[in-house]
Formats: structure tokens, C-alpha cells, sequence
């Protein structure tokens, strides 16, 4: 893989993900207790053995860029690795970036510069898991000049994205943008293939093709051009694409052993988490037993900057009390940092530093960093941005109603706080 240069495209405003993005960009939103988005590309690309990567950021980057600086500062110079954070310049115009396409033609320098055989181009706001060295290895046994990653839907769900016609073959023939009926898969007829915004190019043509024209997009503009005169790849993602993982596990004996886990979840999970729906729905795949997403593998690690802060710890047990005081967290991720002192988590997501009082009650949520909630509260299917003091007693998800006249709700019902809507004061 030493021959290909990775383009992560980090600049997204993510407006639909609003409050979580009035401060930060789309790929800089917190997941999963202590990562970011962002960090899901790249650890798929460290797991590949991708070591020169650039990151192209715009909108209210500053977040994203200090988490990168802090915690992905891992690459040798010496070993010719590097993780290089290109800032908009404006290089070839006076406009920001206008796309994909757009983006990458105003870094063009960068990638010649480097001169790599091909460039693998990413979003950075995808959580999925996903072998690029495999990627590569069919884009060339195709001999391929694009490879397009696809993700195998349902019709009926198809119209929400970029959808490629494919022959037996499949080599693209046609691309439409959220068409009203979408083609099918040749050998499957209710399901189509949707484009994850992941493309392998030949450099050289990926040069030539942003010099002679001024598209910006790729998967609007670049990709239904190509495929006129340039053999275009589709790679069925979850027909091709297979994580194998180890996971620590202690036998009914008493002896500690490794254990490879069935890899066809992670192999087969892709979410774009472009709506607080599907961001929630994204965290809530990480609790319960048997998570639709695994964080704790040895083989496919999830990588991000740790911070500094104590063990969790969970306080008092006085089941004979009236109510009864228990701390504790069931089927829920929680995060250093956190005390869970005599209220009750379920089903939830805990960031950094999250302090739960007795007697509160917190089912279904995503609670970001910094958050204390108070005694009595009751907290449900919600998302709490950090910085928040709730006072005692607060109901956030309990009535829709009365909580769609402070906060957003989403179409599924998910409360959303803003970052500091409660002050310390209450």
C-alpha cells in the first residue's frame, strides 16, 4: 500500500446534525464515548496499512484539528508516513471549496507532489470497517481506472442516495443521483447499489480529469462522465468486504483465551450519520451484548486520542432503600471520567466525565462530555451535548410535547440539548 495516497474529505458542514455542528464540523462530532468521527476513516486506513494521508477540513474545523494533533500524531517521517492536515488556501480561485471534486483539484499540488500510483478518496464522517488493501487488490484484478465503493440497499431506500447500474460484470454502466426509481442489482431486483463516497482512482487520470475540467463533485459530476469512456469498477461492499477480529474472552474454566468472532456485523455495517436519527441509532449500536458494531477487537482496533481522566466508578448499593440507591450501567458504554453515583444507566452512551446522581435514571441517550445529571432526573432516548448542568427532577424524553418547546426533536422522537443550555446555576 505504499503506493497509494489517502484523501479524507473533513470539511462538511453537516447542517441536518444541527446543534452538533453549530461548534464543530460533521467529521469532529463525538461517538461511541471517547472518539470522534473522524476517527473511524482513519483507523480503517492504519488497519489497511495506509500510512500518507491527507485530511482537507473547512467549516469550524478547529475541534477536529486539535483532536488530530493530540491523538494521531503517530506517524515516522523517517519511514516516508505522514498524516498532513491541509487547510482551505483558496490556490486556484477565490472561492472556498465548491465539492468533492473541488476540494481535491484545489490540493492537486499535494498529490503530485507525492506522486503515488493511486489515491484512495474517503469522507471522514462514516462509521463502517472496511479492508482497503482488499479494495485495491480488486480495483486492480479488474483493471479498474475508478473503483467506486457500494453499498448493497433496499429499492425502497435507494432513492436517498447516489445509485449505480451495474451489468453481470459489475462494471458501472449508469449513475443517477437519488433517482425516483432506482435500477436493482442484476441478480437481486428489490435491492440496488448506493454509492459510500469512497473512490480509488488512477492518479494520473484523477490529474487529468480535474485539470481539463471544473466539475465539483464527484459523485454528481465525475463519476456520471467516466463511465462514458473509462472502465468504472462497483465493489459490493457487503459481498466483498470481510473483517476478521479477535476478541478476549474467559472460558467457562477460568482461562483466558482469544477467540475469532464471526466478522460478518462489522463486514456488513455501514451508517452515514448525516441525521441525529441515524447518529443516535449509530451509538445505540454499540450497546447491549452482542453490539451491531464492535469497539473491543484485537485485530481492527479503533484508534483515537485518550484523555487523562480516572476509571469509571459506580457508588452506593442500597437496595433496601425507598427508592432504592444503586449505581449502575447495563448494556452501556461508559467512559473514564464518569461516576455513576446512585442513579441508573441503560442502553446508553457516556462520554468523558459524565456524573449520573442518585436516583436519576438515563435509558437510551447519548450523553457527551461534561454533563452531570441531577437527582430524580429521568432522561430518555436523548442527546445531551457537553458542558451541561440538568438540575434535579428535570424529565428530558418523557413528554414530547413539553420538550419540543425547549429543544429540537427528532421525526424518531430523540431529544436533543444543546452544548451549555443548562448553566451550573440550573
Amino acid at each position: 500500500m505504499k503506493d497509494v495516497l489517502t484523501v479524507i474529505m473533513a470539511g462538511g458542514k453537516g447542517t441536518r446534525l444541527m446543534p452538533l455542528t453549530d461548534d464543530r464540523s460533521k467529521p469532529a462530532v463525538p461517538f461511541g464515548g471517547i472518539y470522534r468521527l473522524i476517527d473511524i476513516p482513519l483507523s480503517n486506513c492504519i488497519n489497511s496499512q495506509l500510512y500518507k494521508i491527507l485530511i482537507f477540513p473547512q467549516y469550524k474545523s478547529q475541534s477536529m484539528v486539535d483532536h488530530l494533533e493530540e491523538g494521531w500524531n503517530i506517524f515516522s517521517g523517517d519511514l516516508g508516513h505522514y498524516l498532513r492536515i491541509a487547510a482551505p488556501q483558496q490556490r486556484s480561485g477565490d472561492q472556498w471549496y465548491q465539492g468533492t471534486a473541488d476540494c481535491v483539484r484545489q490540493n492537486m499540488y499535494l498529490i503530485e507532489r507525492e506522486s503515488p500510483r493511486h489515491v484512495l478518496i474517503l469522507s471522514g464522517d462514516h462509521v463502517y470497517k472496511m479492508d482497503y488493501g482488499a479494495f485495491r487488490e480488486y480495483h486492480e484484478e479488474t483493471e479498474a481506472d475508478v473503483t467506486v465503493g457500494l453499498l448493497e440497499v433496499d429499492r425502497a431506500q435507494a432513492s436517498e442516495f447516489g445509485i449505480a447500474e451495474v451489468d453481470n460484470d459489475m462494471r458501472i454502466r449508469a449513475w443517477e443521483e437519488k433517482p425516483a426509481d432506482p435500477k436493482p442489482i442484476p441478480d437481486e431486483p428489490e435491492r440496488s447499489l448506493a454509492s459510500m463516497g469512497i473512490y480509488l482512482f488512477k492518479t494520473s487520470l484523477l490529474l487529468e480529469l480535474l485539470k481539463k475540467t471544473d466539475a465539483d463533485d464527484f459523485g454528481k459530476h465525475i463519476i456520471p462522465e467516466l463511465i462514458k469512456d473509462h472502465k468504472v469498477m462497483a465493489y459490493p461492499y457487503r459481498r466483498l468486504n470481510k473483517i476478521k477480529d479477535y476478541i478476549h474472552m474467559v472460558d467457562r474454566d477460568g482461562i483466558r483465551r482469544l477467540r475469532l468472532v464471526d466478522g460478518t456485523k462489522d463486514s456488513q455495517y455501514w451508517r452515514d450519520v448525516g441525521t441525529l436519527d441515524a447518529y443516535w441509532n449509530a451509538n445505540m449500536d454499540l450497546t447491549g451484548v452482542d453490539p451491531f458494531f464492535n469497539l473491543y477487537g484485537s485485530l481492527w482496533p479503533i484508534r483515537t486520542f485518550q484523555r487523562q481522566y480516572p476509571p469509571a466508578k459506580f457508588v452506593f448499593n442500597q437496595p433496601e432503600a425507598k427508592p432504592p440507591r444503586v449505581g449502575s450501567a447495563l448494556d452501556s458504554t461508559v467512559s473514564p471520567g464518569c461516576i455513576i453515583s446512585g442513579g441508573t444507566v441503560r442502553s446508553s452512551v457516556l462520554s468523558y466525565k459524565v456524573t449520573v446522581r442518585s436516583w436519576a435514571q438515563v435509558d437510551e441517550s447519548v450523553i457527551m462530555d461534561d454533563v452531570e445529571i441531577g437527582r430524580e432526573c429521568r432522561i430518555k432516548k436523548a442527546i445531551i451535548d457537553k458542558h451541561n448542568v440538568i438540575p434535579p427532577g428535570t424529565q428530558i424524553g418523557i413528554d414530547p410535547n413539553e420538550d419540543r418547546k425547549r429543544f429540537h426533536v427528532t421525526p424518531r422522537g430523540i431529544v436533543v440539548v444543546p452544548k451549555r443550555y443548562f448553566n451550573p446555576e440550573g
